[in-house]
């Protein structure tokens, strides 16, 4: 089964870019799935274990390294990532 899942995240520091770009980099080191960021949330679509799996370590990493970062997550079962035309 595939999923789409759409993430965002709101690091509770004054300087929250660099741990937002952090965990996309680490999303984006992974292949077999779609990611896509855009200035309000990134999109992450792919088979659901695997995909589930990625986020779910990419988010512990980030609290090792921002304790304060909440994280919101919608989850949809199937893929609704763009096709290209």
């Amino acid at each position: 089964m595939n999923v789409s899942v759409e993430i965002s995240m709101y690091p509770l520091v004054d300087e929250y870019i660099p741990a937002i770009e952090r965990f996309i980099d680490e999303l984006n080191g992974h292949a077999g799935m779609t990611v896509i960021t855009n200035t309000m949330s990134t999109q992450v679509f792919g088979d659901y274990t695997r995909v589930m799996a990625i986020i779910s370590h990419a988010m512990q990493k980030a609290h090792q390294t921002t304790p304060k970062a909440p994280f919101v997550l919608k989850v949809l079962n199937g893929d609704l990532s763009p096709k290209p035309e």
